[in-house]
């Protein structure tokens, strides 16, 4: 029923967002004949210890300590994280304890973060309480060619 990931063949650590897809599947792809993934929900009187990974729709309404890595992630007004999250989309309306790294995410009123937040995107409604920084997501960007130095310059 529950099965651990496959290790990492290459022994590489990851940056936060790398084992997340850049893009959703295509239509159908992944998918049980087309149909969309449902959203897993850890409900509120659910208590969880360890780690979350998945490739779509998350929704913690209990208590998670541990790490979580999800393509979407959203905390209900009872959900708590006391770990990490990485995700491409982070809603809270409860609690984290823990650094956020996304692409984006959403503080709702009665959310409460207590830990850094890396994001492209960062939206906080009035009544949320955020503690820690806020660090602006930089994607690497690609090397420029060298110019090339003059044969002629170098002679002397």
């Amino acid at each position: 029923m529950f099965s651990k990931p496959a290790p990492r063949p290459d022994n590489r650590p990851a940056s936060p967002l790398a084992e997340l897809p850049s893009t959703p599947p295509p239509a159908g792809e992944g998918t049980a004949r087309g149909r969309p993934r449902p959203a897993s929900l850890l409900a509120q009187n659910l208590v969880l210890e360890g780690s979350i990974q998945s490739d779509s729709e998350v929704q913690v309404d209990g208590l998670v300590r541990g790490d979580v890595r999800v393509e979407k992630l959203t905390i209900g007004e009872t959900g708590r994280i006391e770990g990490q999250v990485a995700a491409e989309t982070a809603e809270v309306r409860g609690r984290v304890v823990g650094a956020i790294v996304a692409k984006q995410v959403r503080l709702y009123s009665s959310a409460s973060v207590e830990g850094d937040i890396t994001a492209e995107q960062l939206a906080i409604e009035p009544g949320a309480s955020f503690e820690g920084r806020s660090i602006k997501l930089q994607r690497p960007k690609q090397p420029a060619p060298a110019p090339a130095a003059p044969a002629a310059a170098a002679q002397g």
